[in-house]
């Protein structure tokens, strides 16, 4: 019995990496099983119209959140943050790694929030820079602020564990070591925890700072246009993909009821939200919780965080993908469908790069013949005019949160083509990765790309 219990661990983990060998061998079939059935132009439809599909989704969704909602809540300079009943304590988490730049003006912003009810407590995880010291120096300034040094880095999840530990609140505010918080972020935030006590977590609304390059400049244009919109429409049919990673409240008792963040999962923003809302807590996205972030200006670094997050959500997909078929997770299936058609998408749009290159080089039968990889004339104007509408929606929408937000638009022009090649590359890297994987270990952060040049909030 001793060696059954010893042996059952390691069985159970081959059948579920040969089970994961299976949906990889599924998730392939499907674009060659197209080919199959199909010919290659309707192989190509389908490349060209997905994206052409989900911007009417996004702009639909989009805009019946902000017609329903949104152009009904109070916003501006003038207008006062909303009242937190009863005047509860807040704690504010802050993990950093290798902070040492940014540590100071990120627990200021903290600290300077108009609900004076907060704690902050920032937690180092096992900085190599000189973290440690300066937040150390900032202890004596401010009351409110603590301090956690952790003598190793152990991941964002352990240090957001030790974090919640610590607070005094039921509410935590999460932000990253590097994110700006908006002066009225935290009752914004809070105010959806106390107003519905089955809502689990609040996603805020984070903007970009890092605008000097090109790549800098084409991410304003994707959170503005994509990533809100996205947050928005998921929010309509009920299920939010992921919290944002750098700005999201949480319930302490929904925490704690699905296991606080897991320490093995490299992107513990997704695993938490898909946790929550298996274990049927809602998440709901405010949009006037904004926090203003750093983000990646080279080609190098985008590459490395959109991997990551695709990493990411390929291993949720992997945990959970027996807890989804559940009649009483039904609610997530949207999410599932949703998820399943953009890597079958990529795994076409592989597939069609394939053939057509193939095709250059021998003669293919006519039914599996790809001429072009390009969209033709007719689906390109239609996917232009209709990005063209996207970005127009998602500015009227998104230009009372950040006024200058019209000066990026000549750069949203190549927001297309980065943001769709981001995904078709790093879902054919990042999903096979993951399926295969042998290994399951404890996720840790490295100091990421922060930009060039930054823009002060």
């Amino acid at each position: 019995m001793s060696v059954l219990c010893y042996l059952l661990p390691g069985i159970l983990y081959m059948i579920d990496r040969i089970i994961a060998l299976l949906i990889l061998c599924l998730v392939l079939s499907i674009p060659v099983g197209l080919i199959l059935l199909f010919t290659g132009d309707v192989l190509l439809n389908f490349v060209f119209f997905y994206p052409l599909f989900m911007s009417g989704i996004w702009i639909t969704g989009g805009l019946y959140f902000w017609l329903r909602r949104e152009r009904r809540w109070p916003w501006g300079d003038d207008v006062p943050a909303p009242e937190l009943k009863g005047n509860p304590l807040v704690s504010i988490l802050i993990p950093c790694f290798n902070e040492g730049l940014n540590a100071r003006e990120t627990i200021h912003a903290a600290l300077a929030q108009t609900y004076t009810n907060i704690e902050v407590i920032a937690i180092n995880d096992g900085s190599s820079d000189n973290t440690a010291q300066v937040l150390d120096a900032m202890l004596t300034k401010d009351p409110r602020l603590r301090v956690i040094h952790l003598a190793h880095n152990q991941g964002k999840a352990i240090a957001l564990r030790m974090g919640a530990a610590a607070a005094r609140s039921e509410y935590l505010v999460c932000i990253d070591g590097d994110a700006l918080l908006d002066s009225k972020a935290v009752p914004y935030l809070v105010a959806p925890l106390i107003a519905n006590p089955r809502t689990g977590a609040v996603t805020g609304n984070p903007r970009i700072r890092t605008r000097s390059t090109l790549i800098g400049r084409v991410q304003v244009g994707e959170f503005s246009s994509i990533i809100g919109l996205i947050k928005r429409t998921q929010r309509v049919y009920g299920q939010v993909f992921t919290v944002s990673g750098v700005v999201a409240a949480f319930r302490r008792r929904a925490l704690a009821d699905v296991g606080y963040w897991s320490p093995d999962m490299i992107t513990e923003d997704i695993d938490i939200s898909w946790k929550l809302q298996i274990r049927h807590w809602s998440v709901f996205f405010e949009p006037r919780g904004l926090c203003w972030i750093l983000m990646p200006e080279t080609l190098r670094g985008l590459w490395k965080q959109r991997l990551r997050w695709a990493q990411g959500g390929a291993e949720v997909f992997l945990k959970n993908m027996f807890k989804l078929w559940r009649w009483r997770n039904r609610r997530m299936w949207l999410l599932f469908l949703e998820y399943s058609l953009s890597i079958t998408w990529a795994f076409t749009y592989l597939f069609s790069i394939i053939l057509f290159l193939l095709g250059m080089v021998i003669t293919l039968p006519p039914g599996i013949h790809v001429q072009s990889v390009f969209p033709p004339a007719f689906t390109g104007m239609v996917l232009a005019l209709t990005c063209l509408l996207q970005f127009a929606i998602s500015l009227v929408i998104e230009r009372r949160y950040e006024q200058k937000l019209g000066n990026s638009l000549f750069w949203i022009i190549w927001y297309p083509m980065v943001y769709w090649m981001l995904s078709l590359f790093t879902t054919v890297v990042s999903f096979p990765k993951v399926m295969l994987n042998t290994k399951r270990q404890r996720a840790r952060w490295v100091s990421p790309d922060r930009g060039i040049g930054r823009v002060k909030p």
